[in-house]
Order: structure tokens, then sequence, then C-alpha cells
């Protein structure tokens, strides 16, 4: 970053000069370097790096005024300036006190000079060195300061910008050419600072979130004589396969007496009712009902699909897509792990958890993250409309992938470990999909699936699920308590999602996505 701000800053034309050196004297009381307006009063060989203005006097005055956004952003640009400035004088500091000792240790020079002068002089200098050294840390710390700062205020104005474009679009489209202008002004006025009202009680889901496909299960999990219950939107359902080994979930309660499904028995690929036995197929016909003459009976079904290793339902009013997603690791990893999880929240609070890696080095001291750094500016770096993107400074990659999965590859040099400043950088990955299905207003049906680049061995160590699954509920605990705080307060009317500040940008775009799903938008946000 300083290497950056440096080779940008060397375009500059600016003017320093330095005073003479007196080699019989010393450097003390005779050294200075300062910038000057006008001409050069005498030029190094350094001159083209160091010749820097002091951009101090040009720096605005807002004395006594709020900054707005913009005004922040020249100064946070003046302040950078200011600090390469006074890093530059540093570093030149440094190179004539290093000429200066070299002078003092000439030859040619020893003939008028004891050694006890020379070592008084060479102590000053060193003195004089270490000062100048520390003055450069310092100044490296500012430059590094300074470009975080202007990174922050330059996100701030591109998300200005855009915010700003979107209310002149809808003021040009609700307004005619002569009051389109008027319009904007008073609406860019108007608007108040960015924030989200995500506040409880936690409602209903909305029906519009219904239609999309969702993954409920694992197919290693569903064998041919076997039932996986499940709760899809507050409402039970159980999945099963019929005599031709397809996958297919109906309504977990018997037409007759309403008694759950799933306490029976799957046979020949039909889902037997443990109170009279009445038999389901996968499309929720009864096709037996012992004891008494057979009737036209059905019980609700949804469209059920598998693909890549997954079961997927449809549980929407709407004609199901026709593609589904593909939630398969990058090419080149192998899965080591799926878990499933019942966990007491609302699905919408744990995608806000996973979509926020900034919590990670105070939350998940005890698991993943311990030993972690704080870094002084933590960024989610994303294309102005998407869903996905990398984390600055953390190694890692991650997108939201609507209705409900998040996927991350994260770059590990060493196991347990990150290195590097991104995942091309690291030799070793590991790849998470995490899927939150909405089983009820505080209750998520949470699937996950683990994937390694290396050490394939792995996968033949015996127990290791067991190993995989108890770091998973390790790494959850420690989100649960908090998670499960948040709801408490939102449930009780409390806005959790009160400041969202730059490292939140992910997260922020998921709710805005799903209020326009269940506002029922023709053109969703983010879409691809």
């Amino acid at each position: 970053m300083n290497a950056i701000a440096t080779a940008s800053a060397l375009s500059h034309p600016i003017f320093c000069r330095t005073a003479k050196l007196d080699s019989r004297k010393g450097l003390k009381g005779k050294f200075s370097v300062f910038a000057v307006f006008g001409e050069v009063e005498k030029k190094n060989a350094w001159s083209a790096i160091f010749d820097v203005e002091d951009p101090r006097p040009k720096v605005p005055h807002y004395k006594g005024k709020f900054l707005d956004v913009y005004q922040a952003l020249e100064v946070a640009r003046y302040d950078l300036q200011y600090c390469d400035w006074r890093a530059r004088q540093d570093v030149l500091t440094i190179m004539l006190l290093h000429e200066k000792v070299v002078e003092v240790l000439n030859p040619l020079a020893r003939e008028y000079k004891s050694i006890g002068t020379m070592k008084k002089e060479l102590a000053e200098l060193q003195d004089e060195l270490a000062e100048a050294h520390r003055q450069v840390h310092v100044s490296e710390a500012r430059v590094s300061t300074a470009l975080d700062k202007l990174a922050y205020m330059e996100e701030l104005v591109n998300d200005r910008l855009l915010q700003s474009r979107s209310t002149a679009e809808v003021s040009e489209a609700s307004s005619s050419p002569s009051t389109s202008s008027t319009s904007f002004n008073v609406e860019k006025k108007r608007k108040p600072r960015k924030s989200l009202n995500v506040s409880g009680p936690v409602q209903s889901y909305h029906p519009h979130l219904k239609n999309f496909w969702y993954p409920v299960a694992f197919s290693t999990d569903l064998k041919d004589d076997t039932m996986i219950p499940i709760e899809c939107f507050e409402e039970p359902w159980v999945i099963f396969r019929g005599k031709d080994g397809k996958p297919g979930c109906v309504q977990n309660t018997c037409a007759h007496r309403a008694c759950p499904l799933h306490l029976g028995s799957v046979n020949e690929g039909r889902i037997q009712c443990p109170y009279h036995g009445w038999e389901y197929t996968t499309d929720g016909k009864c096709e037996k009902m012992p004891s008494t003459r057979l009737l036209d009976v059905k019980i609700k079904s949804v469209p059920c699909f598998e693909k890549e290793g997954m079961i997927w339902i449809w549980p929407g009013n709407d004609a199901p897509s026709a593609t589904l997603p593909s939630l398969l690791p990058p090419p080149g990893f192998q899965v080591h792990a799926e878990i499933v999880m019942e966990l007491p929240i609302e699905h919408g609070l744990l995608l806000d958890n996973l979509l926020d890696l900034a919590h990670a080095p105070f939350t998940h001291t005890s698991t993943f993250a311990k030993g972690w750094s704080v870094p002084s500016l933590v960024k989610f770096l994303t294309p102005g409309s998407g869903l996905q993107g990398y984390w600055d400074p953390y190694p890692i990659d991650m997108e939201f992938r609507p209705p409900c999965m998040v996927l991350s590859t994260i770059g590990i040099s060493k196991p347990g470990k990150l290195e590097g400043q991104n995942t091309s950088q690291c030799a070793t990955h590991l790849h998470q999909l995490h899927v939150c299905l909405p089983s009820s207003k505080q209750k998520t049906r949470l699937l996950y699936r683990m994937s390694l680049d290396f050490a394939p061995f792995l996968k033949h160590v015996p127990l290791m699920q067991y190993v995989w699954k108890h770091f998973a509920e390790q790494v959850l605990n420690e989100d649960l308590r908090l998670v499960l705080g948040q709801q408490e307060r939102m449930n009780n009317g409390a806005n959790v999602w009160n400041w969202p500040v730059s490292y939140d940008k992910l997260g922020v775009r998921y709710r805005i996505w799903r209020d326009a799903v269940e506002r029922g938008a023709k053109q969703l946000p983010f879409s691809r």
C-alpha cells in the first residue's frame, strides 16, 4: 500500500532545498530540510524524488463547518499528500546523514581530525540517525492510516453517487422535464442516512420468498427405506424415495387423523402412516387403506429434485424454474464433511452472521480465528451490482447465492492459519457451503458442506466426520450466544441493522435483495 502511495505521489511537481553541510563543524545545528516556494537554491542527485512542496498551505479550510462526504474526501486526499511529503523529508534526512557519516570516516579528512573528535561526531550522527529512522517509521504509519481513510472515504462517495443516481432516475421517471431538476434537489436534501429496518417481532415469511428452489437434505442421508422430516416456512414435510429411487416431498400429516407420517415406515416406495397404515406415494396420492374401502385421497406435495448430492424442493405456488443452481465446490476440491444442524434462530439472522467476517477476531477467539490480528480497516470488495466478492485483508472469497446459500473459499497456506492477502497467494484452500433453510420464524435448518483441495487422506481416517462436526458445532456455538441475544432484542422491537458500516456491504445487499423479493419487485437487485 505504501508503495502505491509513493508511486502516485512521485508525479507531483514539488520543490525543496537543503542547507549546506559543514564537514568541519559537524552536522548538529548546521543541517535542515524544509520546503520553500520559488526557485530551487540547490539541487542534489535526488531532487527528482525529494523536490516536493509542502501541501499544507493548499488544504481547504472548513473551520466550524460540518463536512459532507465530498469535502471529507478532499481533506483525506490532502492528508495523504502531506503524509507522503513528510515521509520524503524524513528519508532525505537519513540519506544526508549517511553522507555525513561517510564524510566523517573519509581517510582524507583524518589529517586534521583526532580520534576523539571522530568518535564524538559519529556518536552524534548515530543519535540523529536513530531519531531519523524513528521518524520514517512514524511517517510510514501515517501514510498507511491516511490511505485507509482515503479508501474508506472513496467508498462512501461511490455509495453516495450510486444513491444519487438511483434518486435521479426515480425523480426523472416520476416528474416532468421542467420539474425533474427541482425534484432531484429536494429529494437529495431529504434523503436520510443509509440504514435498514430489521426489527421485530419476527413476522411470518412472505409467500414470494417461497418461489425458489431450496436445498433441504444431502443425498447420502436419504436411503431407500428411510425418511427425513423437515420444516420449511412453518410447514411440516417429509422426504422419502419412491419405487424408482427418486425423492419426493409430501406433507408430514396423514389425511385421515393428522398423524405425523415420519413416525411410520417406507414400504415399496410408499410412506406408511403408523396409526392406521394408510400409504402415500411421492406425489401424495394414497394407494392403500387397510381395513376399509380405498378412497380418492391425496395429501399436499411439492416439486422435489435431486442434483449434485443434494435434495431440493420448491415450496412456492409459482411454477418452478427450469434450472437449479450448482453448489459443487470448485474443481480440485474433495468433499470431506456434510453436516446438518437445527438451530433456534431465524434464518435471516444466521445469514447476516455468515456474511460478516469482521466479527471473527472478536467472536471466534477459541476456534478458527484464534490469534488473528485486528486490522485497522476491514473491507468487502465487490462489483457495483453483485452478491459476491472478497475480503481485504483476509484471503477469503465469499458469495451470497439466493435464496439462502453462502459459499466461501478460504486460503490457508498452512492448515488452520491464514496467510497471504488473497486466495490466489495461498497454496491450499478450504471451501464451505452453508445452506440456511427457513424452518420457522425462529428456527433454521443448516446444511454445511466442507471441501478441501489438500490432504485427501483425511477422507479415509475413521470417525473423521465426527471430528469435523465437533469443530463446526464449536464455531456455531460461539456465534449462537450472540445471535440469540440479537433475536431476543429484535423480538422486543430492536433494530438489528441500525448502523451499517463499510464491512457490512454483503449483509446489507442480502437484506436489500430480500426486501425486493417480499415487495414483489419485477427486477431483483444485484442480479447477474
